[in-house]
């Protein structure tokens, strides 16, 4: 094995000049480094990536060259920005933004448990960053939580692309099974029979970093040989709420949905997954929320009679169409004075918008304009009286929420709820068609796909 190679702090390498070393990990060893003379400055603090020869030459050249097709396809907030590299270079290296700031690792260091409501801040965070990233047709499959940043701004930076997928590129990992397929402690059980490309393995690794952080505890330990890493193709991770009893029955209820053995029983997106997050009214609490105990042994032995199928059967799913076909749909009601065939044409686009697409979500969004006493009143009985017009509209594998928001200005509450929650589709009514009027300005600013929908006289669709 080549023996690993440093850099001497104040030489130079492709127009950089070396700092200090920063890292030693098991892959790569990381610089602080400047713009030379006669290199452009990017205007922010850079870092210089090498591989360590020494751990087997083959395979960590294959992580690197991974980590730079990577970085090369994925842009965004959560991705390090890529300034040069030199795949020719005997090691070869890349410059990236450096990301300052703490890891999770370093939360998880401290004795004491974080809150709760600073996990589900986390969460959201985490799952909208993992989206961001499925959007542009990746999948990381290396999450664990070092390679997880937060920075000062608040702005979460996922690290480490090594084991990534991408559906544009070809698949240098192709082949990989057991342990050389993921991180032990927060791998997929698809990834060790050789699954790649599916981002619910992202929402598994998701899962069991939350249940980290929130019991210090990893729902299937860190397994040291092929037979423990096996164990999780069927066997459910212990409720957190045995470790600690105050989790909520609504978040176990999550949590143990992102670490379900089947991709399938997962969340479809980590879209439904931060939507989940945000809006704990919202999530169905089965037996599998309350319990404190791990399941019996007869129900474990059925999964892992099931388990033996997966290993024949489980099918690799392309991003691309993973996302496309669970979409989260936002359904924009008028509060008030609409006539019945608006409605029941609102009805009817959404159900078009759904479509049969197993897992999609609808939201049914209400906005009122806030009054100076009893908003909280008033919210309730809209609530209300929207959950009762939007029954049935939740179809076979469909799940339907209705929410009510207050705001003064409805087109841009809509825009925002949108925008936070990774709605792929929004369904409101045609309405005015003045440049201000609320479908316009919905239609003109909205980042995702809008339908305007106006009403067929004589159409009287019921639900």
């Amino acid at each position: 094995m080549t023996p690993p190679q440093s850099l001497a702090p104040g030489s130079r390498l492709g127009g950089f000049l070396i700092g200090a070393c920063i890292h030693q990990g098991p892959h790569a060893q990381l610089y602080r480094v400047q713009c030379a003379e006669g290199q452009a400055d990017p205007g922010y603090a850079l870092v210089l990536k090498q591989p360590r020869l020494d751990q087997g030459e083959a395979a960590e050249l294959r992580r690197f060259e991974v980590e730079h097709q990577a970085l090369r396809a994925l842009s965004g907030p959560q991705v390090p920005r890529l300034v040069a590299a030199d795949d020719a270079a005997q090691p070869p290296w890349l410059v990236m933004e450096a990301i300052d700031g703490g890891s999770l690792q370093q939360r998880l260091d401290q004795p004491a448990l974080p809150a709760i409501e600073e996990v589900l801040g986390l969460g959201v965070a985490l799952a909208q960053a993992v989206h961001g990233l499925h959007q542009q047709h990746g999948v990381h499959l290396g999450l664990r939580p070092d390679r997880v940043r937060i920075t000062t701004e608040g702005r979460v930076v996922l690290l480490g692309y090594g084991l990534s997928w991408h559906a544009h590129h070809p698949d240098l990992h192709a082949g990989l099974t057991g342990a050389a397929a993921g991180e032990a402690g927060w791998m997929a059980p698809e990834q060790l029979l050789g699954v790649r490309g599916d981002p619910r393995s992202d929402i598994f690794a998701l899962g069991a970093i939350l249940y980290q952080l929130l019991t210090h505890e990893l729902p299937h330990g860190l397994p040291d040989n092929e037979a423990a890493l096996h164990r999780r193709l069927w066997r459910e991770a212990p409720p957190p709420r045995r470790w600690r009893p105050e989790i909520p029955a609504w978040l176990q209820e999550v949590l143990l949905r992102c670490l379900a053995p089947e991709p399938a029983q997962r969340h479809p997106s980590a879209a439904h997954l931060a939507f989940d997050l945000r809006h704990p009214q919202q999530v169905r609490v089965t037996a599998r929320g309350e319990a404190q105990q791990a399941p019996a042994a007869w129900t474990q032995w059925r999964r892992w009679w099931r388990a033996q199928r997966l290993r024949r059967e489980l099918p690799a799913t392309r991003p691309a169409r993973a996302l496309s076909e669970v979409p989260i749909v936002l359904l924009a009601v008028p509060q008030e004075d609409t006539p019945a065939d608006t409605l029941q044409a609102l009805r009817r686009a959404a159900l078009r918008a759904l479509g049969p697409r197993p897992g999609a979500r609808l939201a049914c969004v209400t906005v009122l304009a806030p009054t100076t006493r009893g908003d909280s009143l008033a919210q309730r009985r809209q609530l209300a009286q929207l959950q009762r017009w939007a029954q049935g509209l939740e179809g076979a594998g469909h799940q339907t929420s209705c929410h009510v928001l207050m705001a003064p200005d409805v087109a841009t509450a809509l825009l925002d709820w949108a925008q936070r929650n990774a709605v792929s589709d929004l369904v409101l009514g045609a309405g005015s068609a003045a440049p201000e009027g609320v479908a316009v300005r919905v239609a003109r600013q909205a980042a995702c796909h809008v339908q305007l929908v106006r009403a067929v006289p004589g159409d009287r669709l019921t639900g």
